[in-house]
This record gives structure tokens, C-alpha cells and sequence, in this order.
């Protein structure tokens, strides 16, 4: 249905990647399942096309590590980036208007698919809005899970405090995010997502492809998606665990896979 739909705006239907890259300039890889991108990706950074990924990025810290070292020994600009970064509230928040941003909480749906790791495929909105308003530097995680909840609590270096709630019940595991950011001069509610991000998103990704410079950069995503298996890890253990030393493992494993590919 939606084939027919776009082949009646006059828009091509590409049988291959290798053929969709004859035809464009830039890709937007949005398949869902993040254990493809890996392959998929590479095929595009061959080519040198500029290229954004959806979420998930990969299906293990490792692939998300690995994805980036192929795009540097490729040289081809990449990013990817949940939409709620750039809800209006984030902006808000981010702008500097309100003083330093002192702590957050967020929330969202968190349902889950058993093929990725718990949180990579919807919690990781929230917490991407939550990296977002507070920044990188997260140095340790914990987290509470049952079947109906999951709260991971991280710690920032600076002592700041940053709090994901993921929800799997009720009309919360549909479409309700939000939270709040506090700032030095107040608050700002982080409830107005009407639009889900998704024009900052497209302006970002254009100016992307325009200029090459990613608006996200690798070790920032790195740290989201570390931030989601540490608290995995906290949960299983029951102990808060630190985000550098997972992401030291991925980064170690990556190196390894990297090795399968022999590339001169």
C-alpha cells in the first residue's frame, strides 16, 4: 500500500541499495531493525553519501561503536538522533535563557522488542530528550525494572542528577512524553511535544546533508546508548554501574569485528 502510494507521486522504487545509490546524493537509513544497519550502512559509506540513521542505531553498543569507526575510515558524515531532541521545549531548555540546567527528569513509552536490548527501541526517546537537556558526562547508572516500569537514575560528573521513567502500561505506553528541566531561573516542562520533533529534526538533517557537519555527534549518541545498556547491566546486578567502563568493552569489541572486514 504505501509502495503504490509513493509510486503514484511519481516517486522511484529502488529494488537495492546499490541501486537506490546511483540516484542520490544523500540516504536516510530508516529500517527497524537495528541488527541490518551494520551492512546496510557500510554499502552507503562505500559510496560516500552522507547518511543519517534512525532509530534504533544498532542492536548492541559494539554494532553502534563499529558503525562510527566505519564512517571515520570512510570519511562519510553520519548522525542519528531521536526526533525529541528537538522538541520546542528542549530548545527552551537548552537555549540558556532560564541559567544552567541543573537536573531533569523525563519520561515516555518504553515497550520493547525481544530482538534488541531493553530500551534501544522506544525508551531510548526519553532518553535522548534527557542527554539532551542535561548533556553528556554521565558517570554512573541505576535502575529499578518490573514489568511495568523501568527508572534509571544517572549521575552526572558534576553531581547533577538525571532521571529516565519508562512506562509500559496504561495510555503511557502510546505516545505520552515529557518531563521537566531544572534550570537555575525555574523550570521549563518539557510536556509540548505536538509535533514529535520532527521539523527541527528535517532542518538539522538538511543543513546535515548540506554541509557534511553532524549536529549530533558520534561520542554523544555513544554515551546515550551506553547510558541504556549500563542500566541493563544495574538492574541485572543490582549495583550502579559506571557508563565509561561499558563503553571501553563496546569500543574494545568493536576493534575486534573490525578486524573481520580487512579493510587497507
Amino acid at each position: 500500500m504505501f509502495t503504490e502510494k509513493a509510486q503514484a507521486m511519481g516517486i522511484k522504487i529502488a529494488e537495492s541499495i546499490d541501486e537506490l545509490l546511483q540516484e542520490v546524493d544523500y540516504v536516510m537509513l530508516e529500517t527497524q531493525d537495528g541488527h541490518l544497519h551494520i551492512a546496510q550502512a557500510l554499502q552507503v559509506f562505500k559510496a560516500g553519501k552522507p547518511l543519517f540513521i534512525d532509530k534504533p542505531l544498532a542492536a548492541s553498543l559494539a554494532d553502534v561503536c563499529l558503525i562510527f569507526e566505519l564512517a571515520e575510515i570512510y570519511k562519510t558524515p553520519t548522525f542519528s538522533s531521536s526526533s525529541f531532541r528537538y522538541i520546542t521545549p528542549v530548545l527552551e531548555a537548552t537555549s540558556g535563557k532560564k541559567g544552567r540546567v541543573l537536573g531533569a527528569d523525563c519520561f515516555g513509552p518504553s515497550h520493547e522488542e525481544p530482538s534488541h536490548p531493553s530500551l534501544y527501541w522506544y525508551g531510548m526517546h526519553a532518553v535522548e530528550q534527557l542527554f539532551s537537556v542535561m548533556g553528556t558526562g554521565c558517570k554512573t547508572v541505576s535502575r529499578t525494572h518490573t514489568n511495568d516500569t523501568d527508572v534509571a537514575v544517572g549521575v552526572w560528573q558534576d553531581s547533577r542528577i538525571g532521571v529516565f521513567r519508562g512506562m509500559r502500561m496504561g495510555d503511557a505506553q502510546y505516545s505520552h512524553f515529557g518531563g521537566v528541566a531544572y534550570c537555575e531561573k525555574g523550570p521549563v516542562y518539557l510536556n509540548d511535544n505536538s509535533d514529535y520533533g520532527y521539523p527541527g529534526l528535517m532542518k538539522e538533517m538538511v543543513n546535515f546533508f548540506r554541509t557534511g557537519e553532524a549536529p549530533v555527534s558520534s561520542e554523544t549518541t555513544i554515551e546515550i546508548y551506553a547510558f541504556m545498556d549500563a542500566s541493563t547491566l544495574s538492574y541485572q546486578t543490582g549495583k550502579p554501574v559506571e557508563i565509561n567502563d561499558v563503553i571501553q568493552k563496546a569500543k574494545e569489541a568493536a576493534q575486534k569485528e573490525l578486524l573481520k572486514y580487512k579493510i587497507k
